[in-house]
């Protein structure tokens, strides 16, 4: 279980690249499409006119998805794992994970919002690694040795 627990922590920590990186491809492509002249029009139907506007449907989907259950999984197995901290740190994690979809489908309307969202993304990140890096190896459950008898 404390394999299970570490592996969904940095696979948050690995998603959220995911939406940084699939984000700023989207970003990329929408500012070369409107630099070489292209209009955006939201009631337009058929494909997107920019192929990189597949980043903003990883985005969303990612987001809205596998993100949030990744964090609820995780968050279960830190119940069973009985690792020391474990189920606060994934219920940090899965906090974070909520304000984070909060925040990204009301900056849409408050755009400040926006900028608080991409700085909550590296909590959660921050978070997850650091929930990852307690449950493993040396961090986690390390006994202190006896130094009873040894010259």
């Amino acid at each position: 279980m404390r394999t299970t627990y570490r592996v969904l922590a940095y696979l948050i920590c690995a998603l959220v690249a995911l939406q940084a990186a699939s984000h700023a491809w989207a970003s990329a492509g929408i500012a070369l499409f409107l630099a070489e002249g292209g209009t955006v029009d939201f009631a337009a139907e058929g494909p997107p006119p920019f192929p990189e506007a597949l980043g903003l449907m990883i985005h969303g989907m990612n987001g809205m998805y596998a993100i949030p259950i990744v964090a609820l999984a995780l968050l279960v197995v830190a119940f069973l794992a009985k690792i020391p901290g474990g189920v606060m740190r994934a219920a940090i994690v899965l906090v974070l994970v909520v304000l984070q979809v909060t925040l990204g489908l009301l900056g849409h309307e408050l755009t400040a919002l926006a900028f608080l969202h991409g700085v909550n993304a590296i909590a959660l990140f921050g978070v997850a690694f650091w929930a990852g890096m307690r449950a493993g190896g040396r961090h986690a459950g390390v006994q202190a040795r006896s130094t009873v008898g040894v010259a």
